[in-house]
């Protein structure tokens, strides 16, 4: 049985409400008038879930919010506020809030809200994986992985850092190729010169030529002085240029004198320029298919190509998805002033599930999106994007690939010496059971909430939390829960 705690001037019409979104409930609903009050029943028995008014008689709900956190910062809050305080809703969203939901709140988004913040909080109960702690010495550039393709790539970098000749590094988009480039820098007899990264696609054709190589004054419309190229920028230090794939063939043709002479002219110049920069290029193309069909100078590209380095996607990269979310968590949630440090199991497998077509840069983007609305110290699934687990699952449940047997299951997990038996198997009988029902009712979540016995707002969360298609709940179904009076 959970617990609710209802923070509000006038707590017994709050709890109507919540009796009319769960009038099958059984569930304990506790009740404060005031913010000393409330805050004194959190400190007596730790709620499950807290809603609390912003104005209270006494103090600022805000306020309240702070100290129910210093209690235990795992209780989810939903924050109740009036239509006319919307700095109120931001200050409580910035502070951690669950939710914060208008005055006076639809009875159907209420029970939606607290229906899914209980769920949240006994996965908050259940045991999950920490990140590990950061090393103060911990770089925000440095690389992540310990799989073999990624070994090889370390190797790959100690035999050529030390070297002076232009490496290749190739790899399909966010793979972390300039990461690689910043690494044999940094590990060459040149980490103490210039480092200089520079996306050729990302800069019109006619100024690259003046980025790359310099211009004199006068040399084009809006030359009002003399520019240094980043080639003479990086004199003794190196140069990493991405994207190189794109380049027009005018810059392929005085990229190739620079590797060759290490000497060019500026744009308007007739002064030759001569340069020790080490050039370090990446491209996500295939530049020997492209040279062969005549789009790529193919004398570059034996130049470029003398010593290639292979970036692995992330989806090849095993037990490296581990890590790389141990690492960004914590990069993150200081850059985002959070406080997440576990990882719940069924997030981690949602995290797992997943292709990655943008390989380690979209992972960072959804751990930045879920940290964002993470509500207590757990990246729990329902934070992540939706469009993670949508991919491979999706409704009728005939579609589906059959699911191992739950005794086998079980036997396995066993071998494997797991500490989380009960939540892992209750995981996957979720897995089994929900697709199955929810064809048996054509796709009514009504209905198959029914079948189940559960509420349809539990049903929701946890076809969220298995990457099912989760349509929503047609209005007059809800206009159907607001009719209801279920009393206090």
């Amino acid at each position: 049985m959970s617990n609710l705690l209802l923070i509000d001037e006038d707590p017994e019409q709050l709890a109507k409400l919540v009796r009319r979104a769960f009038p099958a409930c059984n569930d304990r609903i506790d009740m404060a008038r005031t913010g000393a009050l409330g805050i004194e029943r959190v400190r007596e028995a730790l709620p499950d879930v807290v809603v609390l008014n912003l104005n209270l008689p006494d103090q600022c709900g805000l306020a309240v919010g702070r100290q129910v956190r210093a209690v235990n910062a795992r209780i989810p809050i939903i924050f109740v506020t009036a239509s006319d305080e919307p700095g109120a809703a931001i200050e409580a969203m910035k502070q951690g809030a669950y939710d914060c939901l208008l005055e006076p709140p639809d009875p159907c988004h209420l029970g939606r809200v607290i229906g899914e913040a209980l769920e949240i909080a006994r996965r908050l109960r259940e045991p999950c994986l920490a990140a590990e702690s950061a090393d103060e010495t911990e770089k925000g550039g440095n690389l992540v992985g310990t799989s073999p393709a990624m070994c090889e790539v370390y190797k790959a970098i100690g035999l050529v850092a030390g070297q002076n000749c232009p490496v290749l590094i190739t790899g399909e988009s966010g793979t972390g190729k300039e990461l690689v480039a910043r690494a044999i820098h940094q590990h060459s007899n040149r980490a103490s010169g210039t480092f200089m990264a520079l996306n050729a696609a990302a800069i019109p054709e006619a100024l690259l030529e003046s980025e790359l190589f310099g211009h004199e004054k006068g040399a084009f419309t809006g030359a009002t002085s003399k520019r240094m190229g980043r080639f003479e920028q990086c004199d003794g230090g190196t140069l990493f240029l991405d994207e190189i794939g794109d380049m027009s063939p005018g810059s392929q043709a005085k990229i190739l004198r620079v590797l060759q002479d290490q000497a060019f002219e500026s744009v308007g110049g007739n002064e030759t320029i001569r340069t020790d920069a080490r050039l370090l290029a990446a491209t996500h193309c295939d530049l020997s298919s492209l040279s062969t069909q005549g789009k790529f100078r193919a004398d570059l590209y034996y130049r470029l190509s003398v010593f290639p380095i292979h970036l692995p996607p992330l989806r090849e990269r095993g037990d490296d998805l581990l890590l790389l979310v141990q690492h960004y968590l914590r990069r993150l949630s200081r850059e985002l002033g959070r406080d997440v440090r576990e990882v719940d199991p069924m997030a981690l497998d949602r995290l797992r599930s997943y292709d990655w077509p943008g390989n380690v840069r979209e992972l960072q983007s959804v751990l930045k999106r879920a940290l964002l609305r993470a509500s207590g110290p757990i990246l729990l699934p329902a934070f992540l994007p939706e469009h993670l687990g949508s991919s491979s699952e999706s409704l009728p449940a005939k579609t589906q690939k059959e699911s191992p047997g739950l005794e086998s299951f079980i036997h396995g997990r066993l071998r494997a010496a797991t500490g989380n038996l009960y939540a892992e198997t209750h995981r996957q009988v979720d897995r089994l059971l929900l697709p199955r029902v929810l064809d048996y009712t054509s796709g009514s979540q009504h209905q198959a909430a029914s079948v189940l016995g559960i509420a349809r707002q539990t049903l929701r969360f946890k076809l969220r939390e298995q990457g099912l298609a989760c349509p929503r709940t047609p209005l007059s179904n809800c206009a159907a829960v607001d009719a209801t009076d279920g009393g206090i």
